[in-house]
């Protein structure tokens, strides 16, 4: 609990650093410090292989980020066509991560894609026609604040965070390749499914 309440404190602290740094380096980070930060955090403190869950990040900014490219190009500015580009990023999404076995984690995806969201749809809102020259500044200021995030959550080590050390040892296990084992979750869940008690 202590340990808990040190890593967010942190995080606070850190959120507050990309605002002051956003003003030093002349980068407009105000409006995504807390997302940024909140969002890196998640990212640094769910007990999941590290590099399942930045490739799980990785795919839903850039599929997200695509989907902002198919609006524009494709897709009529309409409720309809903000539906179909959802609809097109989350189907992806998902199948990306399905593809790998679950060693990419959906979740890790659908934060991803919240992160260019949470930056960029406001910016697209209001000037669609300016996707190529403000979609990447979205972009990059977004994911300098959740990589200082994933920083300040990782710095500290959180009881129960040994997903990545788990299971067999080598390739697969930076992915979080524990098919071979069930966790306790598992096996309570199937008992109660079945009636037993434990």
């Amino acid at each position: 609990m202590r340990k808990g309440l040190v890593v967010g404190l942190l995080l606070a602290v850190f959120a507050a650093l990309i605002i002051g740094l956003g003003q030093l380096l002349g980068l407009d980070l105000d409006h995504v410090a807390l997302a940024g930060a909140a969002i890196g955090g998640v990212l640094g403190l769910v007990s999941s292989p590290a590099l399942g869950k930045l490739a799980g990040f990785a795919v839903g900014f850039v599929v997200a980020w695509l989907g902002f490219a198919l609006r524009a190009a494709v897709l009529p500015d309409s409720a309809g066509g903000r539906a179909a580009a959802a609809f097109i990023v989350v189907a992806v999404i998902a199948v990306v991560c399905a593809v790998s076995a679950n060693r990419v984690p959906l979740w890790s995806g659908l934060l991803g894609a919240a992160a260019i969201v949470a930056a960029y749809e406001e910016t697209y809102t209001n000037a669609p026609s300016q996707f190529v020259s403000e979609s990447p500044t979205a972009g990059t200021t977004m994911l300098f604040a959740v990589a200082l995030g994933f920083l300040a959550a990782s710095v500290l080590p959180l009881e129960g965070r040994q997903g990545a050390h788990e299971g067999r040892a080598g390739w697969n296990n930076w992915f979080g390749d524990n098919r071979g084992k069930r966790s306790d979750d598992s096996v309570g869940l199937d008992g109660l499914m079945a009636g037993d008690k434990k």
